[in-house]
Parts: structure tokens; C-alpha cells; sequence
């Protein structure tokens, strides 16, 4: 598609990449990995779509070598992972799992040796299963807990880490997790979620401390965006909107740069907070080095009586959809960056660490063409391309996602990969999309 022919415009030193989470796709059966809140919440019954989980999920613990030479020979630069919790610290007792250790050891050094910049993420939603069981992130200990994980990935792993991100997407871990119940631990109450953002962002604050005092100096938060626009233009609708605005992204980037929270969603939100959350936002606010954002679509919020809280709901827009049932929207990649440059940091620089489509992708002939994904990835990459022409620091771009895998509650049923799995015998094949970005990647890296 000669859309792609845009990364031929992009700097010699603008980042291409592809993400991965762990829990997704490593396998929590193997390597001596304790349970997750994900395998507590994957056990209830309608909680996730056919009743699937991680256990499995794409074996990458054992195909990772594989996995890397994907990212590599798709051209790109960089690969973003996680470290899987669980996985380093599987009992209660503080013991560290060797097999956790050796893995992570083995999965830097292919990376290196690929020549592949490893951008690791600490916690990308997989909570130890005994945390979890004592309150997950409704109980300040496990900040604690999280500042000691912290230090033992910086004491192993941290001098081969070209970058490091605390939490990725906070929103996810605390209002979709606590007050939608649609992720682990499935909790539907307006205390808790007000007590899990707090907490989450605190847990933050404290490891980005903890990983100062190693002296890494390029360290950062991902946050998912969401462009939100009102139903209409009357005024019930447009509070709605500004109140949903305040929860899904304002609430983080006002704790994180600002070192306060959003006053109206604080008028609701103040009972459930602990007495001193100032102070703690003085933890919160301390400097990053850049910040992560994931896009994919927008919301359209409209008033809703009938919600007791917040009173407003989002609702379905008429624009094309991805298999997510998410509004295709590439305007509203531009649209949340410049907010936030506007708003908070306009000199920071900025990663778009996840931005992809789940399609319904079929095998032909041992291909799959995926071309609605090709047209997705081109479209936003044409509006990364135009920050940059507006001399906003984009410094690189991650594909979401590198494979086919455990999509939370959707289960295997929603592909967003690059790369096809066949979860019965775990066979990749590259899609059409992973060939686009190969082909133009590829071309890119001998011009320049």
C-alpha cells in the first residue's frame, strides 16, 4: 500500500518497534511461574470469553528466540516487553525464582544480539495471585511490594534496559479493573476504584525513585488516551464528556505532571482518598524522562441519569470499527497528543507505545491478507508523521501487537497480531502487515 511509503519520511533516528505483553504471551505453566489476579479471574465462570487463560497463551517462553527473530527480520528497532511479577516472585515469601531470572537473562540477550533496543514495562497488569488475595491494589503494602520487585529487576536486569516504563495504562489497572469489572479483579465499587487510581499512581511514583537511585535516566509512565467528545452540544452532554475526559485521562497526567488531581472528578472521588494523598502526590508528580501513550479510538460520552455516580455513558459512533467494536478514528491520535502537549509538557518527549486493530483475519492458502489492518497502521502512522512535522518530540512508534495472543477478557477470540498463532500447535505465520512494515522497515534502514 503506497500509504506505508509515510516511513520513508521519518528521521533516521525516529524508533520503530512492536509490543508484547507478558501475561499474553509468555505461558504461566511454565518456568516455575506463580498465579496471577488474572488466573483467579480467568477461573470464574463468564468472566472470560469461553472461559480461556494465560496458562499457555503462546508459549513464548519457550519460542521467544523465534519471537525475536520476527521483530528483527520485520525490520524493527526496538521491542517492548514486560517483566511478569508473578514470574520473579511466584510465593509470598520474598524468594526469587531462578527460572524467572534465567529467562529474562536470555530474552535481554537475544534482544542485543539482534541489535534490538528492549523498552521493558514492570507491570503490565499481572499481579501476583497472593497480593491480590489480600487486597491487590486496594492495599498500600502492595506499593511496597511493587518498590521491591522494582529494585530487584534494576539490581538483574537494569544496565541493559535502553528504557523503562513503571505501569502500563493506570486507567486499565484502577477504573476498568475496579469500577467496571470488566478486568481482574473484577470489582464493581466506586471506593475501590477511587483507593486503586490513587494507589497505582503512588506505586509509580515510588518505583520511579527507586529506579532513579540506580541512576537510570530514561524512565517513563504509559498512559491510554482516549479522545472524548460529547454526543452533542448540548451542556449536560459536554459536562458528561469532561467528567469521562477527568477519569480516563486527565486524572493521571494532572497527579503526574501537575501534582494535583482534576477539582471536579476530586469532588467525587475526595471521600475515598487517604488523608494525606498531597503529600503523596508529591511522590506521584516527580519528573519522567518521556511519556508513553497507547491510542485506538475515541468515546462519545452523553449524559445518563441512570448511572448513580457519574451520570454518563459512552456510546457506539457510526464510524468503521475494528473486531474490538472500537470507532477507527486516526484523527484522534493527533487530537490527544496535542492536548497533552499543550497542556502538560511541551518539550517532553513522547513514545505512541501501542496503537494497533483486532481484525477478523482469515487463513488463505496458508496467507493472511490482512489489509484493513494495513490501512489502520498507515492511516495513524500519516498522523504521527504530521506531529512531527509540527516539531512535537515523537520519538518512536510501537505496532501493537508483535503476536496473535490472551486478549484479557476477550480471550483468543480478538487477533491483533502482526503474526498469525494457531493456538493448537502454536505455528506463526506473518500476516500481510508484518510484510508492509518488513518491506518499507527494511528499504528505510539502507536509505538511510
Amino acid at each position: 500500500m503506497r500509504d506505508f511509503e509515510i516511513i520513508n519520511s521519518f528521521p533516521s533516528d525516529f524508533i520503530f518497534g512492536t509490543a508484547t505483553s507478558s501475561y499474553q504471551i509468555e505461558g504461566q505453566k511454565y518456568g516455575k511461574c506463580g498465579l496471577s489476579n488474572w488466573d483467579t479471574f480467568s477461573s470464574k465462570p463468564g468472566k472470560i470469553f469461553k472461559g480461556q487463560n494465560g496458562k499457555i497463551a503462546c508459549s513464548h517462553i519457550l519460542n521467544y528466540l523465534d519471537d525475536l527473530d520476527l521483530v528483527k527480520n520485520g525490520g524493527f528497532s526496538a521491542y517492548r516487553f514486560s517483566f511478569s511479577w508473578p514470574r520473579l516472585f511466584p510465593t509470598n515469601d520474598g524468594k526469587v525464582n531462578p527460572e524467572g531470572i534465567d529467562f529474562y537473562n536470555r530474552l535481554l540477550d537475544g534482544l542485543l544480539e539482534r541489535n534490538l533496543r528492549p523498552f521493558a514495562t514492570l507491570y503490565h497488569w499481572d499481579l501476583p495471585k497472593y497480593l491480590d488475595d489480600n487486597g491487590g491494589w486496594l492495599n498500600s503494602k502492595t506499593i511496597h511490594k511493587f518498590t521491591e520487585y522494582t529494585n530487584l529487576i534494576m539490581n538483574k536486569f537494569g544496565d541493559r534496559l535502553f528504557s523503562i516504563a513503571t505501569i502500563n495504562e493506570p486507567w486499565c489497572v484502577s477504573w476498568l479493573s475496579y469500577y467496571w469489572g470488566e478486568h481482574a479483579p473484577g470489582i464493581k465499587n466506586i471506593e475501590a476504584a477511587a483507593s486503586a487510581m490513587h494507589n497505582i499512581l503512588l506505586a509509580h511514583g515510588r518505583s520511579l525513585q527507586e529506579i532513579r537511585d540506580y541512576g537510570h535516566k530514561n524512565v517513563g509512565i504509559v498512559l491510554n488516551k482516549t479522545h472524548v467528545v460529547p454526543y452533542n452540544n448540548l451542556e449536560e452532554n459536554k459536562f458528561a464528556a469532561q467528567l469521562y475526559d477527568q477519569i480516563h485521562n486527565k486524572w493521571f497526567d494532572d497527579a503526574i505532571f501537575n501534582g494535583q488531581y482534576p477539582k471536579e472528578l476530586l469532588k467525587i472521588l475526595r471521600p475515598f482518598l487517604p488523608a494525606n494523598y498531597d503529600n503523596d502526590l508529591k511522590i506521584i508528580s516527580k519528573k519522567i524522562d518521556w511519556i508513553g501513550i497507547n491510542y485506538y479510538t475515541r468515546a462519545i460520552v452523553k449524559n445518563d441519569l441512570k448511572e448513580k455516580n457519574f451520570q454518563f455513558k459512552v456510546i457506539s459512533g457510526k464510524l468503521p470499527k475494528t473486531d474490538m467494536g472500537w470507532e477507527i478514528y486516526p484523527e484522534g491520535l493527533g487530537l490527544v497528543v496535542n492536548d497533552f502537549v499543550k497542556n502538560y509538557a511541551e518539550d517532553l518527549p513522547i513514545y505512541i507505545t501501542e496503537n494497533g486493530m483486532a481484525n477478523r483475519d482469515i487463513i488463505d492458502n496458508g496467507k493472511i491478507e490482512d489489509k484493513n489492518r494495513i490501512s489502520y497502521y498507515s492511516k495513524h502512522l500519516k498522523e504521527v508523521y504530521n506531529l512531527l512535522i509540527s516539531n512535537i518530540k515523537i520519538k518512536g512508534y510501537f505496532a501493537w501487537s508483535l503476536l496473535d495472543n490472551f486478549e484479557w477478557s476477550f480471550g483468543y477470540d480478538k487477533r491483533f497480531g502482526l503474526v498469525y498463532v494457531d493456538f493448537k500447535n502454536q505455528k506463526r505465520i506473518p500476516k500481510s502487515s508484518w510484510y508492509m512494515f518488513k518491506n518499507y522497515l527494511s528499504r528505510k534502514k539502507k536509505a538511510d
